[in-house]
């Protein structure tokens, strides 16, 4: 299959690393013009590196912004006033006992995983359906459906983003724009190390340290590894190509067959 995005513009939120540098990459290698952002100028400005170093002559732009922030939305928007493609992908998580989990972290998971990705819409939903041609992506994760006990606030806020991307497919019904959910399973980045090395020890060579982890927190999964970016990416790419056009308002799954369901 050859996915062909030359001449679409894709803003990738949250890609100065990990899933959203991936992302970025393979629209990039589609052809795509790829948006970076993140809050680091020093991070994205490596990230543009890292992606021209795969993909040449990919023509890439950074913005250095708080998407957190309703401000940060809006500098966005006034630096790439018009987007083909949007891949919400910006998130946050860490391991926290239920119980001590304070206002103030649920309103932060909420405003930067969940508020971050509905205000993006708003500003760049109504130029896509108005050129009659879009895709909006929403990373969510299998926590959405299989909420961890370490980490119900960061569930929380993906299982949110589901029904933010079913709401929004259907308020661009019929005008040529497709919106999804992606539910990622366990993946392979670097805060994710960290995160690995916290829950069965710091001491662990990281290849033992990530069968322990799949073996005792996340055994479910059939691929029984942690995915790698790319292996997200390939799906993302999928979803903004022409040929995805008949799928929209779908909880798409590449989670390694960690959710046991056989339906999405």
């Amino acid at each position: 299959m050859r996915i062909d995005l030359a001449g679409r513009t894709a803003v990738v939120t949250g890609s100065s690393q990990g899933i959203g540098l991936a992302v970025a990459t393979g629209l990039a290698g589609a052809g795509a013009r790829a948006v970076l952002t993140g809050r680091s100028r020093d991070r994205l400005d490596a990230a543009a590196e890292t992606l021209r170093g795969t993909v040449p002559d990919a023509d890439v732009i950074t913005v250095a912004c708080d998407l957190a922030t309703e401000q940060g939305a809006a500098e966005l928007h006034e630096a790439v006033p018009a987007a083909d493609i949007l891949i919400n992908n910006l998130g946050i998580f860490g391991s926290r006992p239920a119980m001590d989990i304070t206002d103030e972290e649920w309103r932060t998971y909420f405003d930067t995983n969940v508020l971050s990705a509905v205000r993006l819409i708003r500003l760049y939903l109504p130029g896509m359906t108005g050129r009659g041609w879009g895709r909006v992506q929403n990373i969510a994760s299998d926590s959405a459906i299989v909420v961890p006990l370490e980490m119900i606030h960061y569930g929380m806020s993906k299982t949110a983003l589901l029904s933010v991307s079913r709401g929004f497919a259907k308020e661009a019904a019929g005008t040529g724009v497709t919106v999804n959910s992606v539910i990622a399973g366990p993946t392979h980045t670097g805060g994710i190390e960290k995160f690995v090395h916290e829950l069965v020890g710091a001491d662990l060579p990281w290849d033992e340290a990530q069968r322990e982890f799949m073996r005792l927190h996340r055994p479910q999964s059939l691929l029984q590894r942690l995915i790698e970016p790319e292996e997200i990416a390939n799906l993302v790419v999928y979803l903004a190509s022409p040929q995805a056009s008949a799928t929209t308002g779908a909880a798409v799954r590449v989670d390694g067959g960690y959710i046991d369901s056989i339906v999405p």
